[in-house]
């Protein structure tokens, strides 16, 4: 069975970094999944790589059709945006394991999602992994604002929206909860992805559940 890498991280943690990282180190045998959203596209983004940027009259007909493994909506000062991931064909567990990327809300939707198709008698089970990304709060809210400098239009009431909301996201009630007890510190990226490198190809060497 394979193995979902499921990466998480308040904003302006160097999540979507480590992703990128992760994803184009040749040893580690994953596929990535690419989510969804209804939010924007970044004047650095293209459809397909980081999202596919959809609107939400499309997530309504997913939803109908039965296909929305997860999904958030977040109230912005930009009116709602939307995160989702689908059952689109994309994961494949029976055949091969699996890069990921979102919230500890998303990461426990997810694994409750292929937990169910396991008790159906299909692959899942506990297939998901986390690996949780953490950056000193004062550093992040840094990088937040000079991220947001380099927009055309920069939104920085959405910047501190999103520093508040990661406070309730990440608290340390919902962590444990979700069983998330190791904490990668991003303080170096090259180091911080190493560390969490050895824990992917642990996992996929020794088939086994961190």
């Amino acid at each position: 069975m394979g193995r979902i890498f499921y990466i998480m991280g308040k904003s302006a943690s160097g999540k979507d970094s480590m992703f990128r990282m992760l994803a184009e180190d040749g040893a580690l045998p994953l596929k990535t999944v690419t989510m969804y959203t209804t939010r924007p596209k970044r004047s650095n983004e293209e459809d397909g790589r980081e999202y596919f940027f959809r609107d939400r009259a499309f997530l309504l007909r997913e939803e109908a059709a039965g296909r929305v493994v997860e999904c958030r909506t977040y109230e912005t000062v930009l009116g709602p945006w939307s995160y989702f991931t689908l059952d689109d064909g994309q994961i494949d567990l029976e055949r091969h394991s699996y890069l990921m990327m979102g919230t500890p809300e998303s990461y426990e939707n997810t694994r409750r999602y292929f937990e169910g198709r396991a008790a159906g008698g299909r692959a899942g089970g506990k297939a998901l992994i986390p690996i949780y990304i953490e950056v000193e709060d004062g550093e992040r809210l840094l990088r937040a604002v000079k991220r947001e400098m380099r927009e055309e239009e920069p939104h920085y009431a959405e910047v501190c929206r999103r520093f508040l909301a990661d406070q309730e996201d990440f608290s340390g009630e919902r962590l444990e909860r979700l069983g998330i007890d190791r904490v990668f510190k991003n303080r170096e990226l090259s180091a911080c992805k190493e560390e969490i490198r050895a824990v992917i190809l642990e996992n996929l060497t020794e088939n086994v559940v961190y």
